[in-house]
């Protein structure tokens, strides 16, 4: 009986260790093994520009050695655009013990940073980290946390927007007001347009179920519309391109898929070398670097890109000069 009473309890103790291995039930691996890394990979919400994020964080993951359900456990979550799911999420990647917590956009990093100051943190399309309160300084981020930024100035946008459209004389802007990295890029457009003569009317969300009637509001009064790389409205971009197509307003916008999803052009960074940059951090962290003293990696693999569909839509020439250095997404 003692024999028997021995083998049962090595048996329980072996299926113990298998339920509480791993790096939460997100991730598609079969077992735990100790060689294996523990990534924990959280997304505000789906949409084209944080999906092409994701994808190539997983593919340069891949490529640096951590693939999924061999050398790393990979917990990928979404939150559905909720802060609620944010924290529950972030808070899970912390109890399974992480080695490194990867967070696409500002809230999903505000979140993970709000719940551990000892887990390496690389975010990913964090606009202004500074800002958001996440770094003390781009280049010496002083704590458990860096990544990649996607910024890019609003006088670059309006700039090109002057060139497809000299006769802007009003300028709408369509953003969230709760998200920081937008209200500060909204900031820029008012900088520039106090300098160039041009006036701007603000339409402020809190949800997507708002971008149609402020999208509504906005082709009322404007000669054109910009939206900063704003999660909430690249969500219902759909909804907005629409509104603007049928008014005959150019919509200018801060990401390349929000081009692609019916806005007339961007001047924006590339969103799959953005995911395999983080990717790359994220890969040098697990390999022991400090993120105290990793700086900040702004992209600057950027270009104009236009839908040629929403151009002719608008009855919107594109000028050849602008046309011949940029990819048209609207094909």
């Amino acid at each position: 009986m003692k024999k028997k009473s021995t083998v049962l309890l090595v048996v329980l103790a072996m299926v113990l260790a298998g339920v509480f291995t791993g790096c939460g039930s997100g991730g598609s691996s079969d077992s735990g093994g100790e060689d294996q890394v523990k990534i924990g990979l959280v997304q505000l919400v789906e949409h084209p520009s944080l999906d092409t994020i994701r994808e190539n964080i997983l593919a340069q993951l891949e490529e640096e050695g951590y693939k999924d359900g061999e050398t790393a456990v990979i917990d990928y979550q979404n939150a559905q655009n909720e802060q609620a799911n944010l924290k529950t999420i972030c808070q899970k990647f912390v109890s399974d013990k992480c080695d490194v917590i990867i967070a696409i956009t500002t809230p999903a990093a505000q979140a993970a940073f709000g719940e551990t100051k000892d887990i390496p943190i690389i975010f990913s399309a964090v606009t202004d980290p500074v800002e958001a309160q996440l770094v003390e300084d781009f280049n010496a981020p002083g704590g458990n946390i860096t990544g990649t930024s996607d910024l890019v100035a609003a006088d670059k946008i309006m700039d090109l927007a002057l060139k497809i459209t000299p006769d802007v004389k009003t300028i709408g802007a369509l953003y969230n007001s709760s998200e920081v990295n937008s209200v500060s890029v909204v900031d820029d457009l008012k900088d520039y347009a106090k300098k160039n003569g041009l006036k701007v009317e603000e339409a402020a969300v809190t949800n997507s179920s708002e971008i149609q009637q402020a999208a509504q509001s906005l082709a009322g009064k404007c000669d054109a519309v910009f939206s900063p790389i704003d999660n909430t409205v690249a969500s219902a971009m759909s909804v907005a391109s629409d509104v603007f197509v049928k008014a005959k307003v150019p919509f200018y916008v801060g990401a390349d898929s929000m081009v692609a999803d019916g806005g007339l052009a961007t001047y924006g960074i590339n969103y799959e070398s953005l995911g395999t940059e983080t990717a790359k951090m994220a890969a040098e962290v697990l390999k022991g670097a400090d993120t105290a003293t990793m700086a900040v990696r702004v992209m600057d693999d950027m270009q104009a890109y236009i839908n040629q569909k929403t151009a002719d839509a608008l009855k919107i020439e594109i000028p050849e000069a602008v046309k011949k250095d940029a990819t048209n997404l609207g094909e």
